[in-house]
């Protein structure tokens, strides 16, 4: 085994923290409209002028200038919106630092393959873990020069993040640049200029425990009717007391709403947000609430019932379920999806796969799904895989995390438990070990389908291989048994195996040998006690 990683322990992943709903705002007069767009428009700059004072703070950012920040909002808006888009403001700061500390990593990693790369000779041979050296001088020319650019791209990214500089675009950057090629996005200048206008509104209303209807912004009352605190500047707008507009839809979840009215008939805190879909031209409220910290169960109890390995890839979801002891079950299962499209049908495709994973694996009686922890970070260099364009998009292609946000959600409704295992050698071991002994007439075996099996087996805590090396004595079990399959107290484990499904009874295999379900030993030692002795008489000769 050397030259191998040490693999990660498996453990169960920890479920959601938060909810949300949502339903449209139909039949909008276009008083309502214009009050909306109102809002929305003033609200909005108010928090980009929030957002470029606190990224102007930088790491100088503490609790009197966010608390300066507010009183200035305030006298703008009201003491509620003003916290709702400072909050706001700091989230996004926040994230837009994660990402700039993902993006110094993947420079990092980038440096050092070209500087790997750089240092064996032209034309040097690679391995499976490190890749060799370039095929020409020129190419290794070109990859020198840049290592150079990399080199300055991470100084510079260094140094903003010391000195707590980052680069945020409200209504998103991608939505930006599409303003210089609207021939290719299939938008006039009129269109994107209102979906800009769109993405940076703000009508959004954090929730608060003891207010009425758990939101004294924006309430939604038990029967659906929608209403608005409007800021001091737009107050002359309400068409009902204390300066609120009164909306002339209604909302109804259908998912979820029982949930969203208790909460709401205890006066608990729900977050809403108002937004407008340009394309289809409808607006819609979304509703939010955090959920109490469940506790995870523990690895013992998820590997109770057996568990379904799932292999994640780029077009569908291998699926294979196991019992206890690791024994595959039945055939593999495959939920295709297709990642081609727009980011809605991408995450419909997902959510209609995993819908179908999860419902067979109630069906199956399992109390848990085995998933690889993949993380393709490192992968995506095109530094490691320059070459491998098919296998870049490949890897580009698999939704790890919106796999795992939408896996652990959906699950958790259904009382499923996710175990995360290390992915290393999956694929390979899987192949190795269960592809061709799976293999029948009527079953076909595919390397990912070996796979859900690896993962199964390694979240129930059995190593991959089907069998340990025979013992070194003989058949006994003074050494060890040679399965693995079965603890030393399972009845029944030294019985001969159950036949084959794949021919009928009484007949032999499909490839005319038995494989299964030896007779017993005819040895005086290992003799079966049913076994009768008949003394025949000697031949008389004469």
């Amino acid at each position: 085994m050397g030259g191998l990683r040490e693999l990660a322990v498996p453990f169960v992943v920890p479920g959601p923290c938060g909810v949300a709903i949502r339903d449209r705002l139909k039949h909008l007069t276009p008083q309502d409209e214009m009050v909306l767009r109102a809002v929305g428009a003033h609200q909005g700059a108010l928090a980009s002028g929030d957002l470029k004072a606190r990224c102007a703070d930088g790491l100088e950012h503490g609790a009197d200038t966010w608390a300066a920040r507010k009183r200035e909002l305030t006298a703008r808006s009201s003491s509620r919106i003003a916290g709702a888009i400072t909050k706001a403001t700091h989230d996004q700061w926040a994230l837009a630092r994660r990402c700039q500390a993902a993006h110094i990593q993947n420079l990092a990693a980038g440096i050092r393959t070209l500087r790997h790369r750089l240092s064996l000779p032209v034309g040097a041979p690679g391995t499976k873990r490190a890749a060799g050296g370039y095929r020409s001088k020129g190419e290794w020319f070109r990859k020198s020069r840049r290592l150079a650019a990399l080199k300055a791209r991470h100084a510079a990214a260094v140094a903003e993040w010391q000195a707590g500089r980052v680069r945020v675009v409200r209504g998103g950057r991608r939505l930006l640049n599409t303003r210089h090629h609207l021939t290719q996005a299939q938008l006039t200048e009129d269109q994107w200029r209102e979906r800009w206008k769109a993405e940076r509104w703000f009508i959004a209303a954090d929730g608060e425990s003891g207010k009425r209807f758990g939101n004294e912004t924006i309430r939604v009352t038990p029967d659906g009717k929608v209403s608005i605190k409007l800021p001091a500047p737009l107050a002359h707008l309400a068409n009902t007391q204390h300066g609120r507009y009164v909306l002339t839809s209604t909302v109804a979840f259908a998912h979820r709403g029982a949930d969203w009215a208790d909460r709401i008939e205890a006066n608990r805190a729900v977050a809403y947000r108002i937004h407008l879909d340009t394309e289809r031209g409808r607006w819609y409220l979304t509703a939010s609430w955090q959920r109490p910290v469940i506790r995870t169960v523990p690895l013992e109890t998820a590997r109770a019932r057996g568990m379904i390995g799932v292999d994640t890839n780029a077009d569908h979801f291998a699926a294979y379920r196991l019992d206890v002891h690791g024994n595959p079950i039945g055939d593999p299962r495959r939920f295709p999806y297709d990642l081609s499209g727009s980011a809605g049908h991408r995450d419909a495709q997902i959510r209609h796969a995993l819908t179908r994973l999860i419902n067979w694996a109630v069906r199956a009686g399992v109390a848990a799904i085995g998933i690889e922890d993949l993380d393709f970070t490192t992968e995506k260099t095109r530094e490691k895989h320059g070459r491998r364009k098919r296998f870049r998009q490949l890897v580009s292609g698999i939704p790890t995390g919106k796999l795992k946000a939408r896996l652990v959600s959906m699950a958790a409704e259904h009382g499923l438990s996710i175990v995360a295992v290390d992915p290393a050698y999956t694929s390979l071991w899987g192949a190795q070990h269960w592809q061709k002994p799976l293999t029948t007439p009527r079953r076909k075996m595919s390397r990912h389908d070996a796979a859900g099996i690896a993962i199964g087996r390694r979240a129930l805590g059995h190593p991959v291989r089907r069998r340990t090396a025979p013992p070194p004595h003989d058949r006994s079990d003074r050494a060890r048994h040679r399965t693995v399959q079965a603890g030393p107290g399972h009845r029944g484990r030294e019985g001969t195996r159950p036949p084959t499904t794949d021919r009928p009874p009484g007949g032999l295999s499909p490839n005319g040998t038995r494989t299964r379900e030896p007779s017993a030993s005819k040895t005086v030692r290992d003799a079966p006690s049913t076994q009768q002795w008949v003394q025949d008489s000697f031949t008389h000769t004469g």
